[in-house]
């Protein structure tokens, strides 16, 4: 048994990665990018703001546990579909530290100008029209990956991809 997987490990790099059929969000801090992998090709790409610090949105792997239109802003009493919800046309919340998807997001926003910038308390922004085709893409349970890394979003799909085969292979004990 040692022996096959052993054997397995050193062909692994040889091997293809292997292709997720659900869709699986990229984002990456690095390049204020966000992308969507289907079946190993990259099906939606949008430049996007993530937090003001590097700490404020949390990297690794999520899912995503709410998805609302026009999301009411609770912070500050402000209801889903004004100019003045800062929460834009579309919520996709994911479970960041320990969350339920109601804290940290994906979401669109009022302020344009701020997208592809450092510049939220940790939440991703992106364009209203670019969060609302996001939406329809994804599903509640899509995995979300952030990372901070200066390869290219194929490059680290593929890398998500067999690290998930690795952790298969060699389950923790």
């Amino acid at each position: 048994m040692h022996l096959t997987i052993v054997v397995m490990m050193m062909f692994l790099p040889l091997l293809p990665p292997q292709v997720n059929e659900e869709p699986v969000i990229i984002v990456n801090k690095a390049t204020h990018e966000l992308s969507v992998f289907e079946e190993g090709n990259e099906v939606f790409n949008a430049s996007a703001a993530i937090g003001k610090t590097s700490e404020l949105t949390p990297e690794g792997q999520f899912h995503v546990k709410v998805k609302a239109k026009e999301p009411y802003y609770r912070k500050k009493n402000i209801p889903g579909g004004t100019l003045e919800n800062p929460l834009g046309t579309r919520w996709i919340g994911f479970d960041a530290r320990g969350t339920d998807g109601r804290i940290y997001g994906i979401h669109g926003t009022n302020r344009p100008e701020s997208i592809g910038k450092s510049v939220s308390a940790g939440c991703i922004r992106l364009q209203n029209k670019d969060v609302e085709k996001l939406f329809d893409i994804i599903s509640l349970e899509s995995e979300v990956v952030i990372v901070k890394s200066n390869n290219e979003m194929k490059s680290i799909y593929d890398s998500w991809i067999r690290d998930g085969l690795n952790r298969l292979l060699n389950p923790a004990t």
